[in-house]
């Protein structure tokens, strides 16, 4: 089955959905509400994130008639998806009735998910050494899980970081989960690819939604769902026997969220502020502040992402 197949079916199913769960959150009154720390003015329906995963779970189930999935890493993933997921939507039910829902029954659940990467049989297992024949050296079980772990919630959070622009998240969401795609492809990773691919589909099918002016949001139950995603398929497929210089790789491919975060971060712990507290200290606020509107910034942002995604395929050609 070839792998375009994953990820029109993905687009397919976002692009069609997400008019009926906007139709939806309204009627439902599923609606992010504005803040001082927003940049909308009007509400927004809520229910964007549910589009985005049923794309990515109908191109699993067509995979099923291709390959055994039961024999991957790629069930856990899944199954921490949709505990991402169904938290999320829980998380916005609270944001739709201006309250703010538990930060660490969030970040328990965020760590439950990442755990089933490496109970399936994915995650961080070691390296490639570039000295001595370019033996595989692998990491003690406890360092392997503890470093998926720490990789997959940072990445989870950091994307939802990220969302705070129409049809931002999305469409880095493309263009990593892109970059992805091609690494698993060089490497030889079907499974990865196939998983991948699915993810720029939906995500490409929601933005079509969700660009300025945005009739739909993805809310936390999109956003962290790809974050969880993208980060678990560069556990399985990017980060496996990886040299010690094409580590490097998914870290760029996901570059932008990343190194915006890890600013945010810094910035609210130097000024003594919690550190998961939202702000409008990232990038894309800053652009706006500087005088760009929404589109601009947000082409500036995929373009930055774009370079960071070449990086990211040249590190790993030279290292071939």
């Amino acid at each position: 089955m070839p792998l375009w197949l994953s990820g029109v079916t993905a687009f397919l199913i976002a692009f069609a959905l997400a008019p009926h769960m906007r139709k939806i959150a309204i009627r439902l009154k599923f609606v992010d509400l504005p803040n001082e720390r927003k940049i909308h003015r009007d509400p927004l329906p809520l229910l964007g994130g549910a589009a985005l995963f049923a794309g990515v779970l109908a191109a699993f189930f067509l995979g099923f008639a291709w390959k055994n999935w039961l024999q991957t890493p790629y069930v856990g993933v899944l199954m921490g998806a949709a505990m991402l997921f169904g938290i999320g939507l829980l998380d916005d039910y609270f944001k739709t009735r201006g309250k703010d829902f538990s930060v660490s029954i969030r970040f328990v659940i965020q760590i439950l998910a990442a755990l089933l990467v490496p109970l399936f049989g994915g995650g961080i297992q070691g390296f490639t050494s570039p000295f001595g024949g370019h033996h595989f050296v692998a990491i003690p079980t406890v360092l392997s899980v503890l470093l998926t772990v720490l990789w997959i919630v940072g990445v989870t959070n950091v994307f939802n970081f990220l969302d705070g622009v129409d049809g931002l998240a999305a469409g880095i969401a493309a263009i990593s989960a892109t970059t992805l795609f091609f690494i698993a492809l060089i490497k030889g990773d079907h499974a990865s690819a196939w998983f991948a691919i699915a993810v720029t589909g939906a995500a490409v099918g929601f933005l079509r939604h969700n660009f300025y002016p945005a009739r739909i949001i993805m809310g936390d139950a999109g956003s962290t769902v790809l974050g969880y995603l993208l980060a678990a398929i560069a556990s399985v497929g990017a980060f496996k026997s990886a040299t010690v210089i094409s580590i490097g790789v998914p870290i760029l491919a996901l570059g932008v969220p990343i190194f915006d975060a890890l600013r945010v971060v810094f910035v609210r712990a130097r000024a003594g502020k919690p550190v998961y507290k939202p702000d409008q200290n990232h990038v894309h606020h800053w652009l706006l502040r500087s005088g760009l509107s929404q589109v601009q910034t947000v082409t500036v942002v995929y373009l930055i992402s774009a370079c960071f995604s070449l990086a990211s395929m040249i590190v790993l050609l030279l290292n071939r």
